[in-house]
């Protein structure tokens, strides 16, 4: 491949001044997962876990439930089911500038 071409795909994908072109930001796969509660134990007492024990978590019923993505809340919201499968209906979206404060 020569140097032009190189420099020609390399200004697609990153647009005019070096920005990220939005086609080539839009289509970098995330990581969404949904926080229900959080627990703190011991390892002895994770160990004696077994089907049908329960792990008492920090929220309480009803509180909003966490949307994270890549590891970072982004939004709250509350369980739904859609055709037989959950999802969360969005209550808040967290500001950015929240968000940079919470990295």
């Amino acid at each position: 491949m020569s140097d032009t071409t190189t420099t020609a795909e390399s200004t697609q994908e990153t647009g005019e001044k070096g920005q990220i072109h939005s086609d080539v930001l839009q289509n970098i796969p995330v990581t969404l997962s949904i926080e229900v509660g959080r627990a703190v134990i011991k390892i002895r007492d994770l160990m004696r876990l077994t089907q049908g024990s329960v792990v008492e978590l920090d929220r309480i019923a009803g509180e909003p439930l966490n949307l994270l993505v890549n590891n970072t809340v982004v939004a709250q919201g509350e369980v739904v089911l859609v055709n037989d499968r959950y999802g969360i209906r969005l209550t808040r979206v967290v500001p950015a500038s929240e968000r940079l404060d919470n990295l």
